[in-house]
């Protein structure tokens, strides 16, 4: 049996316990970390939209000036998916 160390995405702390299981049967981590903004994540997901490089082509693509269809064509998520994150993007960008 092999064990291997699950990190939170965005701290990288190795300090994670399980929490629950998702819809579709993944298991669910929760960071312990008292300063990481992620509450739980799960380390393989099913939709590509949840995927941090998706997200920074999804404001890459915007930036080039392709429209939202166009983007969530290529990318394979949804359009909705895409305005969300732009809205995202934009708020924290006007901070």
């Amino acid at each position: 049996m092999v064990l291997e160390p699950v990190c939170c995405p965005t701290c990288h702390t190795p300090n994670v316990i399980k929490n629950g299981k998702s819809n579709e049967s993944k298991q669910r981590y929760r960071c312990r970390n008292i300063e990481c903004s992620r509450a739980s994540f799960i380390r393989d997901y099913t939709y590509r939209g949840y995927l941090s490089e998706v997200k920074r082509q999804i404001s890459d693509m915007a930036m080039n000036g392709n429209g939202i269809r166009d983007t969530a064509r290529v990318l394979k998520v949804s359009p909705t998916t895409v305005i969300e994150e732009l809205k995202k993007t934009s708020a924290s960008g006007a901070s």
